[in-house]
Formats: structure tokens, C-alpha cells, sequence
């Protein structure tokens, strides 16, 4: 399921301006946003494998981009997380 904050947050790293100020200060970004702790402790760890599934994959892609991750490393993170087996619903 997506997560609306998270993806809004995305959305609104779309400006350059945006992307410089998150670059900068992102606990300053992120205190925008209602962002649930788990996603927002994600963000922080650069965690792809659990943001993959909360958001659209053109925004999440652009995200690691925008956050200066370089698109090699986030391409084999999505993998890595590709190859995970699912988390159950009980832990």
C-alpha cells in the first residue's frame, strides 16, 4: 500500500530547490511531512527495500537520485531487496 505523506514528500523534491534544501538539512525536510517513525527511520538509512513498496517506483527512483545516491548502487539495492523473501504479517 502507498503511503501518501511519503509519496507528497517525493513529489515535492521534484524542484531543484527542493532537492538542494533535503540535500542540505534533511530532518529539517522531513519534519514537513507526518511521516510514519518506520518510514521516516527509512529515509534515513536509505533503506530501498522498505520504501520500494510505499511509493511509486518513477518517484522512488528519483528520490535516491535527488538524495545523491548514485543510480548504480540504487539499482542494485531494488535488486538486493528483489531477492528478500516477504515479510510475513505476523513479524
Amino acid at each position: 500500500m502507498t503511503d501518501y505523506w511519503l509519496s507528497k514528500m517525493f513529489f515535492d523534491l521534484q524542484s531543484h530547490a527542493a532537492t538542494t534544501e533535503y540535500r542540505a538539512d534533511r530532518q529539517k525536510v522531513l519534519d514537513r511531512y507526518p511521516l510514519k517513525p518506520e518510514v521516516r527511520a527509512a529515509l534515513l538509512a536509505d533503506d530501498v527495500a522498505a520504501l520500494a513498496p510505499l511509493v511509486n517506483p518513477y518517484l522512488l527512483r528519483y528520490y535516491f537520485t535527488a538524495a545523491g545516491m548514485p543510480d548504480q548502487v540504487f539499482i542494485g539495492k531494488l535488486r538486493a531487496s528483489a531477492q528478500l523473501p516477504p515479510k510475513s504479517a505476523h513479524g
